[in-house]
C-alpha cells in the first residue's frame, strides 16, 4: 500500500451503498485491496448461504422474502470490523439496516445516474427488478425512491460518472483520511 493511501485510523469498516450498476462490487474490491481488508458482496453472500440465485429467490419468495434475508444478513455482516461490504441496491429500504450502516461503519454512497446504470446492467438477466419492458423507467423510479435513503445513510457521497474504479477507490480513501 502506498503511503498516500494509508488506512484512516478511525475507519472500522467501509460499507458501500447505491443503486445497481453503480460499481459497488468493482470499487469495493479495489478498496479492499488498498486497505488490505476482506471484501464481501452481500448479494453474493446470500447466494452462497442459500445455494440459490437471487432471481430464484425473487421468484420463489418474492421481493419481500429476499429483503428479509438481506436484512438478516446485513445485521450480521455490519458487526464485522475491518471489512469492505458492498450492499444490494435495495438494502437501504430497511430502517434497521440503514441504522446499522450508519452506526457501525463508514457508509459511502456511490451515486450513479440512470444512464450509467442502464449502460452497465441494462441487459443483465440476474437483476430481477429489471425484467421489465422499460428498464430505464424502472431504474429511474427506483432511484427516485431510494436516493433520499442513500443520502440519509451516507457519510460520504461519491459521483461515479467520472474515473476508473481504482481511481474512485483511491479518491474515496483520500477523502476519508
Amino acid at each position: 500500500m502506498s503511503p498516500e493511501f494509508m488506512r484512516p485510523s478511525r475507519l472500522e469498516s467501509l460499507f458501500l451503498i447505491g443503486p445497481m450498476g453503480s460499481g459497488k462490487t468493482t470499487v469495493g474490491r479495489h478498496l479492499a485491496e488498498l486497505l488490505q481488508w476482506p471484501f464481501i458482496d452481500s448479494d453474493h453472500e446470500i447466494e452462497l448461504r442459500t445455494g440459490a440465485s437471487i432471481p430464484w429467490i425473487f421468484e420463489k419468495e418474492g421481493e419481500s422474502g429476499f429483503r428479509q434475508r438481506e436484512a438478516a444478513l446485513l445485521a450480521e455482516l455490519t458487526q464485522r470490523r475491518h471489512v469492505v461490504l458492498a450492499t444490494g441496491g435495495g438494502a437501504v429500504l430497511n430502517p434497521q439496516t440503514r441504522a446499522c450502516l450508519q452506526q457501525l461503519g463508514t457508509t459511502v454512497y456511490l451515486r450513479a445516474p440512470v444512464e450509467i446504470q442502464l449502460a452497465r446492467i441494462g441487459r443483465d438477466r440476474n437483476r430481477p427488478l429489471l425484467q421489465t419492458p422499460d428498464p430505464y423507467a424502472r431504474l429511474a423510479a427506483l432511484l427516485s425512491e431510494r436516493d433520499p435513503l442513500y443520502q440519509a445513510a451516507a457519510h460520504l457521497i461519491v459521483d461515479v460518472d467520472q474515473g476508473l474504479p481504482r481511481d474512485m477507490a483511491e479518491q474515496i480513501l483520500a477523502r476519508l483520511a
